[in-house]
């Protein structure tokens, strides 16, 4: 179909709810479905830039906007698919350095809308095929390709020869889809791994290690992995030394805070330097401190909500909602936050294990107010405080709105103190539209 106009952020989104009505299940792991369309489409997956694929349950958007920040300072074109957006769209797919232009990324919907003919096809898996389009028609040197949930029948997996595939951490999430034991999960994820092409793995939990590797034999994947293969070491305070298979590498920490942001940046270098591109040390440094990644450790300096802040308070927004999330949290709080109380804000969905997430910070937070999502899915803010006092928070409370929970937090403040949104990518993109 030809556009007339300049397509906005809300014909995009009257095409994609227009498409979310050809199966009734939001999410139904399969590639049957994906291989039939990309098939009708004329199988741009077979056309894109060399791809490197990026798995696991936290870190992988970290890793790929480390590897995007140090390609693009070497100078390479990039292409970036990842999920879920935050504001809009067109977040998912980045081209050569942009997002998507809508006006593009309306006709490609139309044209999967159009080819699939009505038959059942899931959100994700035509999201995935827009983006697969639009990397095929724009020349580009490197796609980075972020899976959207496990990995053996993710929309993604459909790709017989990447460059290097990447595992990042992988704990406990999504169990409904994946199974209800870390080996399980492992092996979903595990299941990106391609004979002949090298896979690169941080130091994963001793049960799902053994998943990883031993897939890796049967297929003959060769694991790079962390602490063997490849090294990632903190020098001195604002320093990072990388040391891979051929190459060293200094730079400086990277501008995601939190030191486990030092072993997502490992992971990123280790992935590039198993590509055979040549990176140049600059590159490295700059790339390090260059870093976008929004709604992970985001302070919030503009907007309604940081204008109510007294003199010296902080507010800060994380997409983090797992057990492993969780902890990574709570550990920044340890590092970065000791020097004043610390007061959540928090929305999750009902999906999440919330005790999980919530328990390694019931110790840090001096106060806990639960707020709604506009997601059916979302936990109601009775139910979430419940699960907050059973994780071990005192007294938690409830309130309309971020703002309004934030306005009693400030009244009851006596001391400097800062405040954390938290819990849902869904809520910190709620929290971003107002004051991104």
């Amino acid at each position: 179909m030809t556009i007339s106009h300049m397509a906005t952020s809300n014909d995009v989104d009257a095409a994609l709810e227009r498409l979310t009505h050809l199966f009734p299940k939001l999410i139904d792991l399969s590639l049957d479905r994906m291989h039939r369309l990309l098939g009708d489409l004329g199988h741009p997956e077979r056309r894109m830039p060399p791809v490197i694929h990026v798995a696991g349950t936290n870190g992988k958007g970290s890793t790929v906007a480390t590897m995007r920040a140090v390609l693009e300072a070497a100078g390479y074109k990039v292409h970036v698919y990842t999920s879920p957006h935050l504001v809009r769209f067109a977040e998912r797919i980045r081209l050569v350095g942009d997002l998507i232009d809508e006006t593009l990324l309306l006709a490609l919907l139309e044209k999967v809308e159009q080819v699939n003919a009505g038959r059942p096809i899931t959100f994700f898996e035509v999201t995935t095929a827009v983006a697969f389009m639009a990397f095929a028609r724009i020349p580009a040197d490197v796609t980075l390709l972020e899976v959207g949930l496990g990995g053996r029948f993710d929309a993604t997996n459909v790709l017989a020869n990447p460059l290097v595939t990447v595992l990042a951490s992988i704990s406990m999430d999504h169990m409904q889809y994946l199974g209800d034991t870390l080996g399980a999960i492992a092996g979903e994820k595990a299941a990106i791994m391609k004979p002949g092409v090298p896979c690169v793995s941080v130091a994963q939990q001793p049960e799902a290690l053994a998943v990883i590797e031993r897939y890796g034999r049967a297929i003959g994947a060769p694991l790079k992995l962390q602490d063997r293969d490849w090294r990632i070491s903190n020098p001195r305070e604002g320093s990072l030394f990388f040391e891979g298979e051929g190459v060293q590498w200094s730079a400086p920490t990277p501008a995601l805070p939190g030191r486990h942001q030092y072993g997502n940046a490992g992971l990123a270098l280790a992935a590039l330097e198993q590509t055979r591109l040549p990176i140049p040390a600059f590159a490295v440094k700059s790339g390090l401190r260059n870093i976008e990644w929004p709604a992970r450790a985001q302070r919030l300096k503009e907007g309604p909500l940081a204008r109510l802040l007294p003199v010296g308070w902080e507010i800060w927004l994380d997409g983090g909602h797992n057990a492993g999330a969780g902890e990574v949290v709570a550990a920044l709080a340890d590092e970065h936050w000791p020097d004043a109380p610390l007061h959540l804000i928090c929305g999750m969905l009902s999906t999440k294990a919330a005790i999980d997430y919530l328990r390694p910070l019931s110790r840090r937070a001096a106060s806990f107010t639960a707020v709604p999502i506009a997601n059916d899915m979302a936990y109601a803010p009775n139910d979430l405080a419940a699960a907050a006092l059973a994780a071990g928070f005192d007294a938690p409370g409830t309130a309309e709105t971020p703002e309004q929970a934030l306005q009693a937090i400030i009244a009851n403040g006596k001391t400097r103190a800062r405040v954390l949104i938290c819990g849902s990518l869904y809520l910190a993109g709620e929290i971003l539209r107002e004051n991104g």
